[in-house]
């Protein structure tokens, strides 16, 4: 029985004895190291030369000062850590954390670990989540390519019915997924799936040099007119994939496997303002897979890297600023 181990269910590889998580000094220069990798440079004009670090007792750990505007900064300004009094030990952990768990992590269970509010760890994990918001594939054409397929498919997240006997039952929301076989995936909540509604997400999206795979469903059939292919396969006919397995949509159900049992079984309920951000974490964790030779510490890293130029606020911005 002892020889019985499920490779997929091995613990995540953190160890909590590493500075970074324990000593301020060492997670600040962390985070320099990931963020400025060639050396700080100002994040108000841009400056990398007439700057200096300044080290007086009256000043706090890690200020730099730029001569060029006269604009003070450390290493969270300019990022989703901006104006937060959290320790960067408790942030650099926090980051650890939600990139190596495959399904996610509760904000209740963060303000357990972190020792941490529950409101601050929940703002905590909404600033990492947008940090993990990607388009770099707008920027080269789209998901697939020439001789490269992608699969197109949408699902239901939310609770059953049947657990929400005391109120009125809510509906479940759309989400469309857009999925590379061998590649990355994105995805978007759609208020309908319609062919109107989806067609935008699908051609801004993916390169229509790309073969496209869907289900029967008539949203598809216009769209897939764009694509140099278009296979389907007939779900409500019991039919997964046909050639040889060449069309069929499994990668994409693959997916909402994740997905769903994340938001089912660690997250329980998604509030449909949120929900764009949860998607940004599962597509982030599936597009920096171990079968993709990404590891938890790198995922961390490129998470940690993706929160510059990003904030988010509990007031408007102004309201913010004057707080």
């Amino acid at each position: 029985m002892l020889a019985f181990i499920i490779e997929s269910e091995r613990p995540m590889s953190i160890n909590l004895t590493d500075p970074i998580f324990t000593d301020e000094d060492k997670a600040r220069e962390h985070l320099e190291s990931i963020r400025w990798p060639d050396g700080p440079y100002c994040p108000h004009c841009g400056e990398m030369e007439k700057i200096y670090r300044l080290n007086g007792k009256s000043h706090r750990p890690g200020l730099i000062h730029c001569n060029s505007c006269e604009q003070a900064f450390t290493v969270t300004v300019g990022s989703v850590m901006e104006r937060s009094h959290v320790a960067l030990t408790k942030w650099v952990l926090a980051y650890r954390l939600m990139c190596s768990s495959k399904k996610g992590m509760s904000s209740h269970q963060l303000h357990r670990m972190l020792g941490v509010t529950y409101k601050t760890a929940w703002f905590m994990s909404h600033r990492i989540r947008e940090s993990m918001k990607d388009d770099t594939h707008k920027k080269t054409g789209g998901l697939g390519g020439a001789n490269k397929v992608v699969e197109a498919d949408e699902s239901y997240v939310g609770g059953k019915a049947k657990n929400r006997a005391h109120r009125e039952p809510e509906a479940k929301k759309a989400v469309l997924s857009l999925v590379e076989r061998g590649g990355k995936v994105t995805s978007f909540h759609v208020a309908n799936v319609t062919a109107k509604t989806v067609r935008p997400i699908i051609v801004t999206n993916v390169n229509r040099a790309s073969a496209l795979m869907t289900d029967e469903s008539l949203v598809y059939p216009k769209v897939g007119d764009e694509f140099s292919s278009h296979g389907t396969v007939n779900h409500s006919a019991n039919e997964y994939a046909r050639l040889g397995g060449y069309i069929h949509t499994n990668t994409a159900e693959n997916f909402f496997s994740i997905l769903k049992r994340g938001i089912t079984g660690v997250y329980h309920s998604v509030s449909e303002a949120h929900l764009h951000r949860y998607l940004a974490e599962f597509d982030f964790r599936y597009n920096n897979r171990s079968g993709l030779g990404i590891e938890d510490e790198a995922r961390t890293d490129k998470a940690i890297k993706g929160a510059a130029g990003k904030r988010l606020y509990y007031q408007a911005p102004r309201q913010a600023a004057n707080a």
